[in-house]
């Protein structure tokens, strides 16, 4: 059962009027998401502001009585594709169990879509739409612990929005369709209606059932389980999802596909992991050599954490016509069959050309995005955040220690310290481009403060044992760390993840001596960190609050602090 741990929001909000940077932008205005900012190498970046919520975001980000009284069981998703008229067809069936007595529900569904039933127990229902929302009225209270369905039959053309489109009609090289979905920012009721929050995830796992023209293949979510000839010029191709999914990572992948398969072995414990690949036909000598990376990926993050989360479902890397998305148990690919990212030097410090980025990000969400997911999007750090550190645990099993701090260092020149990692809870706003290459660093820096590498990687692979197929939040998070350390660690995250700027490390030079202070937004920020000498480093506690001293009988310049192992900025006076 994969459910939200319980959890204390710690921060009361300011009216919202007041939090917000910039004008509302209407509900399908394609916006570049902090992703797209990102993960395009080259492309100038804007500032990174906070938009002003709309209503859709409001509606969709809250948590409301009508989401909170129901939990999700299953997701049933039947639907037909049609590439000529650029039209989808079909219903979804959500079943869910009643957490409190209610008559109506929450869902969600683009108004570009038509619906043309909604029905429960064969009867049909009344709803209202607004927005993206579905309220829909029960035909009578249903007691807690009742467990329904509501199937919804719609169509229509979905609105193609965002940098990966969400979902879009595309065409190979050979002119011949080529279909794909990628939602994380802009949400998956664009095409299908759902529970289109990140809090409550089908417990049981859903059906996918895509048809498809005669010729094309579908590759979704889950264990494939065949495909029929429906006898009107259409293949259904049929997936069984056996876990819980976020909403975000249902996907469809329609093309000429080749198809290629192999198993993984775990060294530690000899589990077997099924392999899947997928490649249009022009490509396929290029794919099968560079997706032969994901055995020794898979070898590093089962080393690190445990065993690949999705063995039911098994691995799958599906080429598709964007960068990549981290779609659970089938991860999208898009890097152009090279190392590095889109052929370049994506740390630059010379390292990320020996492999393939978007093979090892995009994979390592199957640990943090999929199997643990955080339970609203202003905790997103805690998906990119750790899958990017993953990326520099990766380079360390594969190449050492110091090749993995280097990399995790070449992520500084990325960090803009613009706004806080941490948005306002339930309103849908997408955190900074930070979460990804600050978070990194914080976790690397967090490795410094526990100071014992054999305890960090117990304590990283308790960490994730401990959450997995969970959705959590970070309160959750600092908690776990703070019971595990044996460290009140909170002002360690708070000053990271809830405020923009980083800890300044000030020093004062007198003759024989060094003084030493935080500069820091969190009053109680008392971080040990190594000073002094590289060749023999002193660790010692600054606080906040007043100057401590340490005996220096060198050079000011010759005082040095461990900055490639911690993340702060040095002031010296």
């Amino acid at each position: 059962m994969r459910k939200s741990c319980p959890f204390l929001i710690l921060i009361a909000f300011a009216a919202l009027s007041g939090m917000w940077a910039v004008q509302a932008q209407t509900q399908h205005a394609a916006q570049p998401s902090a992703q797209s900012l990102v993960t395009t190498p080259g492309r100038a970046r804007p500032a990174d502001v906070l938009k002003t919520p709309t209503k859709d975001d409001l509606l969709r980000g809250g948590y409301g009585p009508y989401r909170a009284n129901n939990d999700l069981l299953s997701y049933r998703l039947k639907l037909r594709v049609d590439p000529v008229t650029e039209s989808i067809s079909g219903s979804n069936a959500v079943r869910f169990k009643m957490l409190a007595p209610g008559k109506k529900i929450q869902l969600e569904l683009d108004q570009a879509l038509i619906i043309s039933s909604m029905t429960m127990d064969g009867k049909e229902l009344k709803y209202t739409r607004e927005e993206r929302t579905l309220w829909i009225e029960l035909p009578e209270e249903l007691a807690k612990g009742k467990v329904a369905e509501v199937t919804i039959a719609y169509s229509g053309k979905p609105v193609k929005q965002g940098r990966f489109g969400c979902f879009s009609f595309d065409k190979d090289k050979a002119g011949k369709p080529w279909i794909t979905t990628a939602c994380e920012g802009e949400g998956p009721s664009i095409w299908w209606p759902n529970k289109d929050q990140w809090r409550d995830e089908p417990q049981d796992g859903m059906e996918i059932q895509i048809a498809v023209p005669n010729g094309l293949m579908d590759v979704s979510n889950g264990r494939f389980v065949g495909s029929k000839d429906l006898g009107d010029g259409y293949t259904e191709w049929d997936w069984a999802v056996h876990y819980p999914i976020n909403n975000y990572d249902v996907a469809l992948n329609i093309g000429e596909y080749q198809h290629w398969a192999g198993e993984h072995v775990n060294k530690e414990t000899g589990e077997n992991t099924t392999l899947d690949f997928y490649a249009l036909p022009e490509n396929l000598d290029k794919a099968k050599v560079q997706f032969a990376q994901v055995p020794e990926m898979l070898d590093a993050y089962e080393h690190y954490f445990g065993e690949y989360p999705f063995d039911k479902d098994g691995y799958k890397l599906v080429e598709v016509p964007y960068a990549g998305m981290e779609h659970q148990s089938a991860v999208a690919y898009g890097n152009h069959f090279e190392n590095g990212y889109y052929g370049r030097d994506w740390t630059g410090v010379g390292i990320s050309p020996k492999f393939d980025f978007i093979i090892i990000h995009e994979s390592g969400h199957e640990w943090f995005g999929n199997s643990i997911t955080a339970a609203d999007p202003s905790d997103m750090w805690i998906h990119e955040g750790w899958t990017t550190y993953l990326e520099a645990l990766y380079v360390e099993y594969r190449w050492g220690k110091d090749d993995a701090i280097k990399y995790l260092n070449g992520l500084k020149a990325k960090v803009r310290n613009e706004r806080p990692i941490i948005t306002p809870h339930g309103t849908n706003a997408e955190p900074p481009q930070d979460q990804y290459f600050k978070g990194a660093l914080m976790i690397g820096t967090l490795r410094s403060v526990i100071g014992d590498d054999k305890k960090w990687f117990a304590d990283i692979k308790d960490f994730y044992q401990h959450f997995k197929y969970q959705n959590i939040m970070t309160e959750e998070v600092i908690a776990w760390w703070n019971a595990k350390t044996g460290m009140n660690l909170t002002p360690f995250f708070d000053q990271y993840l809830r405020h923009k700027d980083i800890p300044t490390l000030e020093l004062k030079f007198d003759p024989g001596k060094v003084e030493y202070r935080w500069k820091a937004d969190e009053a109680a920020f008392a971080m040990p960190i190594q000073v002094g000498s590289a060749q023999h480093w002193t660790l010692i506690t600054p606080v906040t609050t007043k100057w401590k001293q340490m005996t220096w009988t060198d050079t000011k310049d010759s005082f040095a602090v461990a900055t490639d192992l911690y993340y702060v900025n040095v002031s010296k006076e």
